[in-house]
């Protein structure tokens, strides 16, 4: 069987070993062709562009008529 803590850890010890642990929000900006926000140095989801060329073509939605 594995060794167990002799002496139970503090609160301070504990919460100072999960101080690493926290999540930060994703950095975004602005989009220079549609504005939409979007992650730095990663084409944009909305438009498909990167650096102001067309990198992903994005597909028409067929119109309901």
């Amino acid at each position: 069987m594995p060794p167990h803590p002799k002496r139970k850890h503090t609160k301070g010890r504990r919460n100072r070993r999960r101080s690493h642990d926290a999540l930060t929000a994703p950095q975004l900006i602005a989009c220079s062709n549609c504005g939409e926000m979007c992650r730095p140095h990663v084409v944009c989801p909305n438009c498909g562009r990167y650096d102001g060329r067309e990198v992903v073509a994005k597909k028409e939605k067929p119109k309901k008529e």
